[in-house]
């Protein structure tokens, strides 16, 4: 549908989500007049219109953001685009409007499945999957300090994997962490092997073996453990541990909002094309998709040509801020500084000075 309306991805306004979605604003309206919202909105086919066309639509609801962040999901249900998209495509759409204020996410409780899979192991194999569960926890805080240090970070699907045993003499090797933290439960070798197993028949956890260098030994045979997503979900049903926040579906992860945060610090200069590569450009620069067939990105960055003095031809491309880029780290800063304390936000050095000023 992009290619035939001429949008760039990273650009859909609320109009271009409605036509991908193959919607009229007849029909549009008829299925919101079925919802709660629709009903208090007093939905119609000329307010939806108004909506895309960046009018002013009669009702005083319509300039609440409790009301217009329910409108927001229901569009993303009806258009079958993720909540993130419509969000987007209103502020494009609708520049002046106050932020329709999207609700956090509500911790949910276990599923009865999660906790069945739980009650299914045995004491034994309930200790292993609890520290297997913690130790993976525990790497990835590593990960995470390592990240804040700007030291290199493996791709999680190797960090993911743990070591479990080293296939040697324990006077020779020692002890991995997660055996350490199993014997101080009183648990010892003997039977490993069979309960790493009947997780893993259960598809709690993915067993491996590789090969690690140890000084005076060569290579060595090692055991390695990974917890699966269905793991990770019955330690923590059996262990009443909640699962971790993470952001909100509006908002970046910590990786993108850190290169959306370099552009910032670039300030009115840009920053350098080749200063940023790698995968965060297909989730927030205009122009990028992740894959021919995924969702567009964010569209919060793009890439703009400097000329030469005489404007006779491009000197080079830098990375600025997009309208909408802009309007999103000024209205969700404050949330963004609650999620990632860990992350400088400190503008005033060097910073986009209009950014810093609206702070």
């Amino acid at each position: 549908m992009s290619v035939l309306t001429g949008t760039r991805p990273g650009m859909e306004t609320l109009a271009d989500l409605r036509f991908a979605a193959g919607v009229t604003t007849e029909q549009a309206a008829e299925h919101l007049r079925q919802k709660k919202i629709g009903r208090e909105l007093f939905i119609s086919a000329s307010k939806l219109r108004d909506l895309e066309r960046g009018r002013r639509v009669r009702g005083w609801k319509w300039r609440d953001p409790k009301y217009t962040g329910q409108l927001v999901q229901n569009l993303a249900y009806l258009y079958k685009v993720p909540v993130r998209m419509v969000l987007d495509a209103w502020l494009r759409t609708r520049p002046g409007d106050q932020v329709p204020a999207m609700p956090h996410p509500v911790l949910k409780s276990p599923s009865t499945s999660s906790l069945k899979r739980w009650e299914a192991l045995n004491d034994r194999q309930r200790i292993y999957l609890g520290e297997i569960m913690r130790d993976d926890r525990m790497t990835e805080t590593e990960m995470w300090m390592r990240r804040v240090n700007r030291l290199s970070v493996p791709p999680a699907a190797e960090w993911r994997k743990l070591p479990f045993a080293i296939r040697a003499p324990a006077d020779l090797v020692g002890y991995t962490r997660i055996q350490e933290r199993l014997r101080s439960q009183g648990v010892h070798d003997p039977g490993a092997g069979a309960t790493l197993h009947a997780l893993a028949r259960s598809g709690l956890v993915i067993v491996a073996e590789d090969q690690v260098e140890v000084a005076g030994l060569g290579l060595v045979d090692r055991v390695v453990v990974e917890i699966t997503r269905r793991g990770r979900a019955a330690a923590r049903a059996g262990l009443d541990e909640p699962r971790e926040r993470g952001a909100p579906p509006h908002l970046l992860s910590d990786w993108l909002w850190r290169t959306v945060l370099r552009v910032v610090a670039a300030g009115p200069t840009g920053l350098s094309e080749n200063a940023l590569a790698g995968r965060s450009l297909f989730y927030l620069a205009v122009g990028y998709k992740p894959a021919p067939d995924a969702q567009p990105n964010r569209g919060f960055i793009e890439s703009r040509p400097v000329m030469s003095e005489d404007g006779s031809h491009v000197l080079e491309y830098r990375w600025h801020l997009t309208e909408l880029g802009r309007r999103h780290v000024v209205e969700y800063l404050d949330q963004y500084r609650d999620l990632y304390p860990y992350v400088k936000t400190d503008f005033a050095d060097g910073g986009d000075p209009d950014i810093a000023t609206d702070q």
